[in-house]
Protein backbone atom coordinates (compact mmCIF):
# COMPACT_ATOMS: atom_id res chain seq x y z
CA UNK A 1 0.00 0.00 0.00
CA UNK A 2 1.41 3.33 -0.72
CA UNK A 3 1.81 5.57 1.77
CA UNK A 4 -0.05 8.73 3.00
CA UNK A 5 0.35 11.78 1.44
CA UNK A 6 2.62 14.41 3.80
CA UNK A 7 -0.07 16.61 5.37
CA UNK A 8 0.24 19.82 4.18
CA UNK A 9 2.06 19.10 0.88
CA UNK A 10 1.02 17.71 -2.68
CA UNK A 11 -1.12 14.93 -2.47
CA UNK A 12 -0.38 11.15 -5.05
CA UNK A 13 0.91 10.95 -7.26
CA UNK A 14 4.19 10.93 -6.44
CA UNK A 15 7.32 10.65 -8.42
CA UNK A 16 8.02 7.19 -9.41
CA UNK A 17 5.43 6.24 -7.00
CA UNK A 18 8.59 6.26 -4.55
CA UNK A 19 7.46 7.28 -0.51
CA UNK A 20 6.59 10.52 0.77
CA UNK A 21 8.63 12.24 3.30
CA UNK A 22 8.76 15.50 5.10
CA UNK A 23 11.96 17.38 4.34
CA UNK A 24 12.94 16.86 8.10
CA UNK A 25 12.62 13.53 7.87
CA UNK A 26 14.38 12.90 4.83
CA UNK A 27 16.65 9.85 5.03
CA UNK A 28 20.33 10.52 5.05
CA UNK A 29 21.85 10.74 1.27
CA UNK A 30 18.10 9.95 -0.01
CA UNK A 31 17.28 11.43 -3.74
CA UNK A 32 14.71 13.94 -2.11
CA UNK A 33 11.96 15.61 -4.81
CA UNK A 34 10.71 18.37 -4.29
CA UNK A 35 8.60 20.34 -6.61
CA UNK A 36 8.11 24.59 -6.83
CA UNK A 37 6.17 25.85 -8.97
CA UNK A 38 7.30 29.21 -8.92
CA UNK A 39 9.40 31.96 -6.89
CA UNK A 40 9.37 35.12 -8.48
CA UNK A 41 7.70 35.69 -11.94
CA UNK A 42 7.55 39.24 -13.74
CA UNK A 43 4.97 42.07 -13.01
CA UNK A 44 4.04 41.51 -16.86
CA UNK A 45 3.92 37.60 -16.79
CA UNK A 46 2.37 34.84 -14.63
CA UNK A 47 3.55 31.52 -13.04
CA UNK A 48 4.03 29.74 -16.54
CA UNK A 49 5.64 26.51 -15.02
CA UNK A 50 3.39 26.21 -12.36
CA UNK A 51 1.63 23.03 -13.36
CA UNK A 52 5.34 21.60 -14.24
CA UNK A 53 6.23 19.09 -11.30
CA UNK A 54 2.14 17.77 -11.33
CA UNK A 55 3.09 16.78 -15.52
CA UNK A 56 6.19 15.60 -14.82
CA UNK A 57 5.11 13.35 -11.77
CA UNK A 58 2.57 11.85 -13.89
CA UNK A 59 3.74 10.70 -16.45
CA UNK A 60 6.84 8.54 -14.12
CA UNK A 61 3.78 6.72 -13.65
CA UNK A 62 4.21 4.69 -17.07
CA UNK A 63 7.98 4.06 -15.59
CA UNK A 64 7.76 2.89 -12.56
CA UNK A 65 7.27 -0.93 -13.49
CA UNK A 66 10.48 -0.50 -15.28
CA UNK A 67 12.92 0.80 -11.86
CA UNK A 68 14.57 -2.88 -11.68
CA UNK A 69 15.52 -2.99 -15.40
CA UNK A 70 18.66 -2.14 -16.72
CA UNK A 71 18.86 1.05 -17.65
CA UNK A 72 21.42 2.47 -20.67
CA UNK A 73 22.15 5.68 -19.47
CA UNK A 74 22.63 4.82 -16.42
CA UNK A 75 25.18 1.51 -16.47
CA UNK A 76 22.74 0.09 -14.54
CA UNK A 77 19.02 0.00 -12.59
CA UNK A 78 17.91 3.71 -11.82
CA UNK A 79 18.84 3.32 -8.39
CA UNK A 80 22.00 1.88 -7.28
CA UNK A 81 22.36 -1.03 -3.84
CA UNK A 82 20.79 0.82 -0.88
CA UNK A 83 19.61 4.57 -2.85
CA UNK A 84 16.92 5.42 -1.70
CA UNK A 85 14.18 8.15 -3.70
CA UNK A 86 11.37 10.22 -1.67
CA UNK A 87 9.46 12.38 -2.82
CA UNK A 88 8.51 15.74 -0.23
CA UNK A 89 5.59 17.16 -2.24
CA UNK A 90 5.20 20.93 -3.88
CA UNK A 91 6.11 24.20 -1.97
CA UNK A 92 3.16 26.72 -1.52
CA UNK A 93 3.30 29.26 -3.85
CA UNK A 94 2.25 33.04 -2.97
CA UNK A 95 1.61 35.97 -5.73
CA UNK A 96 1.68 38.00 -3.32
CA UNK A 97 4.66 37.18 -1.10
CA UNK A 98 7.78 36.74 -3.43
CA UNK A 99 10.05 37.05 -0.78
CA UNK A 100 8.19 34.76 1.14
CA UNK A 101 8.26 32.19 -1.60
CA UNK A 102 12.23 32.67 -1.64
CA UNK A 103 12.80 32.44 1.95
CA UNK A 104 10.43 29.44 2.13
CA UNK A 105 12.20 27.28 -1.08
CA UNK A 106 15.62 28.75 0.90
CA UNK A 107 14.49 26.97 4.63
CA UNK A 108 13.41 23.78 3.14
CA UNK A 109 16.83 23.09 0.73
CA UNK A 110 18.57 24.17 4.17
CA UNK A 111 16.65 21.71 6.01
CA UNK A 112 17.30 18.86 3.04
CA UNK A 113 20.56 19.65 2.50
CA UNK A 114 21.53 19.42 6.81
CA UNK A 115 20.22 16.14 6.18
CA UNK A 116 22.65 15.18 3.82
CA UNK A 117 19.71 14.73 0.71
CA UNK A 118 20.26 15.15 -2.36
CA UNK A 119 17.57 17.52 -3.73
CA UNK A 120 15.55 16.93 -7.08
CA UNK A 121 14.17 20.13 -8.01
CA UNK A 122 10.76 19.61 -10.51
CA UNK A 123 10.06 23.42 -10.99
CA UNK A 124 8.67 25.77 -11.81
CA UNK A 125 9.90 29.07 -13.90
CA UNK A 126 14.28 29.64 -13.87
CA UNK A 127 13.60 31.84 -10.37
CA UNK A 128 13.36 28.79 -8.17
CA UNK A 129 16.71 28.31 -8.51
CA UNK A 130 17.70 31.41 -6.61
CA UNK A 131 17.37 30.29 -3.15
CA UNK A 132 17.86 26.85 -4.06
CA UNK A 133 21.82 27.75 -5.04
CA UNK A 134 22.30 30.23 -1.98
CA UNK A 135 21.64 27.14 0.24
CA UNK A 136 24.10 24.99 -1.54
CA UNK A 137 26.84 27.66 -1.61
CA UNK A 138 25.98 28.57 1.97
CA UNK A 139 27.20 25.18 2.74
CA UNK A 140 30.32 24.93 1.12
CA UNK A 141 32.27 25.41 -2.56
CA UNK A 142 30.23 24.42 -5.36
CA UNK A 143 30.42 24.46 -9.23
CA UNK A 144 27.32 25.19 -11.34
CA UNK A 145 26.38 23.64 -14.27
CA UNK A 146 23.73 25.49 -16.37
CA UNK A 147 22.22 23.98 -19.38
CA UNK A 148 19.88 26.62 -21.29
CA UNK A 149 19.75 28.21 -24.18
CA UNK A 150 19.96 31.65 -22.56
CA UNK A 151 22.42 32.70 -20.38
CA UNK A 152 20.23 34.58 -17.56
CA UNK A 153 22.90 37.24 -16.77
CA UNK A 154 20.08 40.62 -16.89
CA UNK A 155 21.09 42.60 -13.55
CA UNK A 156 17.28 43.51 -13.40
CA UNK A 157 13.98 42.90 -15.29
CA UNK A 158 11.13 45.03 -13.84
CA UNK A 159 13.18 46.50 -11.25
CA UNK A 160 13.08 42.93 -10.32
CA UNK A 161 16.45 41.13 -9.63
CA UNK A 162 15.75 37.66 -8.56
CA UNK A 163 13.40 36.83 -11.83
CA UNK A 164 14.15 34.33 -14.30
CA UNK A 165 16.61 35.97 -16.57
CA UNK A 166 18.99 36.86 -13.48
CA UNK A 167 19.61 33.64 -12.10
CA UNK A 168 22.99 33.14 -13.01
CA UNK A 169 24.21 36.74 -11.96
CA UNK A 170 22.71 36.17 -8.74
CA UNK A 171 24.41 33.05 -8.47
CA UNK A 172 27.86 34.56 -8.97
CA UNK A 173 27.53 36.89 -6.43
CA UNK A 174 27.26 33.85 -3.98
CA UNK A 175 30.60 33.19 -2.11
CA UNK A 176 30.60 29.70 -2.05
CA UNK A 177 30.29 29.48 -6.14
CA UNK A 178 33.67 28.93 -7.43
CA UNK A 179 32.79 28.09 -10.98
CA UNK A 180 29.99 28.82 -13.40
CA UNK A 181 29.63 26.39 -16.75
CA UNK A 182 27.07 27.65 -19.25
CA UNK A 183 26.10 24.95 -21.92
CA UNK A 184 23.76 25.57 -24.83
CA UNK A 185 23.32 29.70 -25.33
CA UNK A 186 22.32 30.26 -28.81
CA UNK A 187 20.11 32.46 -30.43
CA UNK A 188 18.78 35.69 -28.72
CA UNK A 189 17.42 35.89 -25.71
CA UNK A 190 17.12 38.78 -22.74
CA UNK A 191 20.61 38.91 -22.73
CA UNK A 192 22.81 42.17 -24.12
CA UNK A 193 26.32 42.62 -25.02
CA UNK A 194 27.09 43.96 -22.17
CA UNK A 195 25.53 40.69 -19.95
CA UNK A 196 27.82 38.43 -21.67
CA UNK A 197 31.02 40.71 -21.15
CA UNK A 198 30.23 40.57 -17.65
CA UNK A 199 29.76 37.24 -17.48
CA UNK A 200 33.00 36.45 -18.94
CA UNK A 201 34.37 39.09 -16.77
CA UNK A 202 33.05 37.19 -14.00
CA UNK A 203 34.95 34.06 -15.08
CA UNK A 204 31.66 32.79 -15.93
CA UNK A 205 32.96 29.92 -19.08
CA UNK A 206 30.02 29.92 -22.09
CA UNK A 207 30.11 27.06 -24.00
CA UNK A 208 27.36 28.12 -26.03
CA UNK A 209 25.69 25.64 -29.25
CA UNK A 210 28.65 27.06 -31.80
CA UNK A 211 31.13 25.88 -29.71
CA UNK A 212 29.30 22.26 -29.05
CA UNK A 213 28.55 22.08 -33.09
CA UNK A 214 32.15 22.30 -34.03
CA UNK A 215 33.87 20.54 -31.15
CA UNK A 216 31.19 18.12 -30.13
CA UNK A 217 30.43 18.01 -25.63
CA UNK A 218 33.83 17.28 -24.74
CA UNK A 219 34.19 21.18 -24.04
CA UNK A 220 31.53 21.28 -21.52
CA UNK A 221 32.68 18.35 -19.58
CA UNK A 222 36.28 19.23 -19.37
CA UNK A 223 34.96 23.05 -18.05
CA UNK A 224 34.11 21.28 -14.88
CA UNK A 225 36.77 21.32 -11.93
CA UNK A 226 37.48 17.88 -10.89
CA UNK A 227 36.45 16.87 -7.39
CA UNK A 228 34.21 19.68 -6.43
CA UNK A 229 30.79 19.00 -5.73
CA UNK A 230 28.43 20.61 -8.43
CA UNK A 231 24.69 21.73 -8.55
CA UNK A 232 23.31 21.14 -12.30
CA UNK A 233 20.64 23.77 -13.25
CA UNK A 234 18.87 22.41 -15.92
CA UNK A 235 16.68 24.67 -18.22
CA UNK A 236 14.46 22.68 -20.94
CA UNK A 237 15.10 25.07 -23.40
CA UNK A 238 18.35 24.06 -23.59
CA UNK A 239 16.74 21.21 -25.38
CA UNK A 240 16.00 21.52 -29.27
CA UNK A 241 12.67 21.99 -29.54
CA UNK A 242 12.12 19.74 -31.32
CA UNK A 243 12.61 17.26 -28.36
CA UNK A 244 10.64 19.76 -25.53
CA UNK A 245 8.69 22.03 -27.51
CA UNK A 246 6.85 22.79 -24.00
CA UNK A 247 8.92 26.24 -23.61
CA UNK A 248 8.23 29.71 -23.36
CA UNK A 249 10.48 30.35 -26.12
CA UNK A 250 11.45 27.87 -28.92
CA UNK A 251 14.90 28.50 -30.09
CA UNK A 252 16.11 25.84 -32.86
CA UNK A 253 19.42 24.52 -33.05
CA UNK A 254 19.49 23.27 -29.00
CA UNK A 255 20.97 19.75 -27.30
CA UNK A 256 19.47 16.57 -28.40
CA UNK A 257 19.09 14.50 -25.87
CA UNK A 258 22.11 12.17 -26.24
CA UNK A 259 24.13 14.99 -26.29
CA UNK A 260 22.69 15.36 -22.48
CA UNK A 261 23.54 12.16 -21.41
CA UNK A 262 26.64 12.48 -22.72
CA UNK A 263 27.30 15.73 -21.00
CA UNK A 264 25.52 14.57 -17.63
CA UNK A 265 27.61 11.26 -17.26
CA UNK A 266 30.72 13.00 -18.27
CA UNK A 267 30.44 15.97 -15.50
CA UNK A 268 29.53 12.92 -13.02
CA UNK A 269 32.74 11.22 -13.85
CA UNK A 270 34.45 14.02 -12.92
CA UNK A 271 32.88 15.64 -10.10
CA UNK A 272 29.97 14.33 -7.83
CA UNK A 273 26.60 15.56 -8.56
CA UNK A 274 24.58 17.26 -5.42
CA UNK A 275 21.81 18.96 -6.90
CA UNK A 276 19.99 18.58 -9.79
CA UNK A 277 17.43 21.39 -10.73
CA UNK A 278 14.96 21.14 -13.65
CA UNK A 279 13.27 24.36 -14.70
CA UNK A 280 10.77 26.40 -17.43
CA UNK A 281 8.73 23.08 -17.98
CA UNK A 282 5.16 24.48 -19.56
CA UNK A 283 3.36 21.30 -20.64
CA UNK A 284 0.42 23.61 -21.99
CA UNK A 285 2.88 24.47 -24.65
CA UNK A 286 4.49 20.66 -25.05
CA UNK A 287 2.82 18.55 -28.41
CA UNK A 288 1.82 15.38 -28.63
CA UNK A 289 3.30 14.36 -24.72
CA UNK A 290 6.67 14.63 -26.69
CA UNK A 291 8.35 17.16 -23.89
CA UNK A 292 6.29 15.74 -20.86
CA UNK A 293 7.95 12.04 -21.59
CA UNK A 294 11.62 13.36 -22.15
CA UNK A 295 11.57 15.88 -19.45
CA UNK A 296 10.26 12.87 -17.09
CA UNK A 297 13.44 11.05 -18.73
CA UNK A 298 15.72 13.76 -17.73
CA UNK A 299 14.00 13.82 -13.88
CA UNK A 300 14.82 9.77 -13.94
CA UNK A 301 18.59 10.38 -14.92
CA UNK A 302 19.17 13.28 -12.80
CA UNK A 303 17.33 10.77 -9.70
CA UNK A 304 20.07 8.33 -10.98
CA UNK A 305 23.02 10.55 -10.81
CA UNK A 306 22.57 11.77 -7.78
CA UNK A 307 21.94 8.56 -6.18
CA UNK A 308 25.44 7.04 -7.60
CA UNK A 309 26.91 10.52 -5.83
CA UNK A 310 25.60 9.82 -2.96
CA UNK A 311 26.55 6.51 -2.52
CA UNK A 312 30.25 7.41 -2.81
Amino acid sequence: MSPDPVPGRAADPRFLDCESSAPEAVPHRAVAVIGIPAATPYRSGRAHSASAPAAIRRASAAQVAKLAHYDFDLGGPLLPAGGRLVDCGDLAFDPDDLPGNRARIAATYATLLARGAAPLLLGGDDSVQIPALGAFAARGEITILQVDAHIDWREEVEAERFGLSSTMRRACELDGVRTIVQVGARGTGSARPSDVAEARAAGAQLIDMSILRAKGMAPAIAAVPPGRPVVVCFDVDGFDPSVVPGVLGRTPGGLAYGDVVTVLNGVAERAPIIGFNIVEFVPEADIDGLGTRTVCRLAMLGAGLLARSAAR
